[in-house]
C-alpha cells in the first residue's frame, strides 16, 4: 500500500548514524586524524582530492591509516572535477596530488611520500626499497601497463582486444603465482607496504575491467580473489574503499578514455553497474552492515540542500521526490514520488560517490532505493553523465 512521504524531522528520527571523524575508524570525511593522541601530535598535514577518489592520494592515506600517525587532511579539486584551488598551485605549481608536508618540508609523488614517511615514521612492516618489496613493486607497474593497453586504447577488431586481455591476464598470473607464494592471502608473508602498493589500481582494475571488459577479476582470479577479502577485513581499506559504479564513471576522464568491447557479458555488467541490483556486485564481500540504511540517510540529510538545489528538477518537485525514496528506504513501503520525479531521482542515482559520499552498502541501498521510488513515476533518465570530464561533481556546490 502506498504511503505519504515523511518529512524531513520524521526522517532524521529515523537514524542514529554517528562516527567519530577524528578518533573513530577511517573515514573520507575527516579534517583531522588523531587516533586518541592529542593534536600537539601532529606532524602531519596530507593534501588529497575532494572526492577520496585519487589513487596516489589513496596510498598515501592508508599508509598513515594503518600507522595510525596522527595527520591533518587539506582537500583539493582534482581538475576533472572543477578548478583546482589558487591557493594549493600556489603552494604546489604542479597542483598534482597527493603532497604532503611533514614537520613543514612540502613533498610531492606518492612513494617519494612514503619513503620519507618511512624514515621518520619506521616502515610499514616493509619498506619501499626492502629487497622482497622492489620486484613486487615492478609487477605492479607491469600490470598497470598492461591493464591500461587493453582499457584505454580501441582495438580495432574484436581479435585485437582478446590479445590485449590475453596479455594481461599474462600479468595477472604472475600475480597470481605471487600470492600463492607465501601461507597468507597478502603478497608477503604479513600485510605491508606491498599490499599498500598494489591497492589503487588493483580495486580500479576489478571495476573497469568487469564494466568495460566483461571480465571479473576478482572472481576469475582465485588468488586476487582471497587477497581481496583479507584487504576487506581491515576497517583501514573499507573507509577508503570505492565502489564499481563510482570507478567506471569516474575512470574515463582521469584516463582520457576507457572503451568498451561488445561482448553479451560486458553489456550485461554495465546494465547492472547502471541500473542495478548492486548487492552482490563483485566490488565487495563483507557482508553488509546492520546500519547502511540509516547511514545513507544521514548523509543525504545533512547535505540535502545542496542535493535539491543541484537536482536539474525544481526544487520543490526534488524535496518531495527525494522524501519519497528516504521513506521507502526506512520503511520498505512503495511511496509514489510527483510527476517528473523518475529523471530527479535518478539523476541523483548516478551521483552518489563513494566514499566520498558514503560508504559501499549504504550507496547500494540507496541507490536501489531511488531506483524503486523513480520506477513508481515513470522511465524517464537523466542525460548520460559526461565522458570528458566529471564537473557536474563540482565540489564547490557542496562548499561550506
Amino acid at each position: 500500500m502506498a504511503v505519504e512521504p515523511l518529512s524531513w524531522d520524521a526522517l532524521a528520527a529515523l537514524t542514529n548514524f554517528e562516527i567519530d571523524p577524528v578518533h573513530g575508524p577511517t573515514n573520507a570525511q575527516a579534517r583531522l586524524r588523531l587516533f586518541g593522541q592529542p593534536e600537539s601530535a601532529v606532524r602531519v598535514t596530507l593534501y588529497r582530492d575532494n572526492h577520496a577518489w585519487c589513487p596516489y592520494c589513496q596510498k598515501v592515506w592508508l599508509w598513515l591509516e594503518e600507522k595510525q600517525i596522527p595527520y591533518r587532511i587539506e582537500k583539493v579539486t582534482m581538475f576533472c572535477y572543477g578548478e583546482k584551488e589558487a591557493w594549493y598551485k600556489r603552494k604546489v605549481p604542479s597542483g598534482m596530488l597527493p603532497a604532503l608536508e611533514l614537520d613543514g618540508k612540502l613533498i610531492t609523488e606518492s612513494d617519494d611520500i612514503l619513503m620519507a614517511l618511512e624514515r621518520t615514521f619506521g616502515p610499514l612492516v616493509h619498506g619501499m626499497t626492502d629487497r622482497a618489496v622492489v620486484p613486487l613493486r615492478q609487477l605492479e607497474r607491469r600490470l598497470f601497463r598492461a591493464w591500461c593497453m587493453w582499457l584505454c586504447y580501441p582495438s580495432r577488431s574484436a581479435q585485437e582486444d582478446q590479445r590485449a586481455g590475453q596479455q594481461f591476464q599474462g600479468v595477472m598470473d604472475r600475480v597470481e603465482a605471487a600470492l600463492g607464494s607465501t601461507s597468507g592471502p597478502y603478497f608477503l608473508e604479513a600485510f605491508g607496504t606491498v599490499d599498500l602498493v598494489f591497492t589503487p589500481y588493483m580495486e580500479r582494475m576489478n571495476a573497469s575491467l568487469f564494466y568495460y571488459k566483461g571480465y571479473s577479476m576478482r572472481e576469475v582470479n582465485p588468488r586476487f580473489g582471497a587477497w581481496c577479502d583479507a584487504m576487506e577485513s581491515r576497517l583501514t581499506y573499507r573507509g577508503t574503499q570505492s565502489d564499481f559504479h563510482t570507478h567506471v564513471h569516474d575512470l574515463p576522464p582521469q584516463m582520457g578514455g576507457c572503451y568498451s568491447n561488445d561482448l553479451p557479458q560486458t553489456r550485461q555488467h554495465q546494465q547492472r553497474v547502471d541500473h542495478g541490483p548492486w548487492l552482490g556486485l563483485p566490488d565487495v564481500g563483507y557482508a553488509e552492515p546492520e546500519n547502511s540504511r540509516q547511514e545513507a540517510l544521514h548523509r543525504v540529510i545533512k547535505h540535502r540542500a545542496n542535493i535539491i538545489r543541484v537536482n536539474p528538477a525544481p526544487d520543490a518537485l526534488m524535496d518531495e521526490a527525494l522524501r519519497c525514496a528516504l521513506t521507502h528506504l526506512m520503511t520498505g513501503e512503495p511511496c509514489p514520488p510527483p510527476a517528473g520525479g523518475d529523471a530527479a531521482l535518478r539523476y541523483l542515482r548516478d551521483r552518489i560517490s563513494v566514499p566520498r559520499d558514503m560508504s559501499i552498502y549504504a550507496a547500494k541501498r540507496l541507490r536501489a532505493d531511488l531506483e524503486v521510488t523513480a520506477a513508481l513515476a515513470g522511465d524517464q533518465q537523466p542525460d548520460p553523465l559526461p565522458v570528458n570530464h566529471r564537473r557536474d561533481q563540482n565540489p564547490i556546490n557542496f562548499a561550506a
